[in-house]
């Protein structure tokens, strides 16, 4: 088991702070901590990768987008139908407006993501 003294000191030393300096600046307080957990949790994290070999995987961006394009598909069908039906040429543009939007987003947000 790792030893968690050190994030139990920095944990100990940010609540002395915090009583110290007063509830003013509990939010930096609480951010520089929570930024030092992260890069313990990351160095951990490297180490056990290392340690077996492992290298993190990842899906390419353009396999992740496959099922949204088919489920876009898919629900653009009935979704067409039930808008034109129900409020004409505006109800159709809505619907494809509002399924172009989603892809777009979902997209973007695959591709940027780390």
């Amino acid at each position: 088991m790792p030893d968690t003294r050190p994030l139990r000191d920095e944990l100990q030393a940010t609540l002395d702070a915090r009583r110290d300096l007063g509830p003013d600046y509990e939010p930096a307080l609480i951010d520089s901590f929570v930024d030092r957990l992260d890069a313990t949790i990351a160095a951990r994290v490297r180490a056990e990768l290392d340690q077996h070999g492992a290298a993190p995987r990842r899906k390419p961006p353009a396999s992740q987008l496959i099922p949204l394009a088919l489920g876009s598909m898919a629900l653009g069908i009935p979704l067409t139908a039930i808008g034109a039906a129900q409020a004409g040429g505006f109800g159709l543009f809505i619907v494809w407006v509002a399924i172009v939007v989603i892809n777009v987003a979902a997209a973007v947000a695959i591709i940027r993501r780390p």
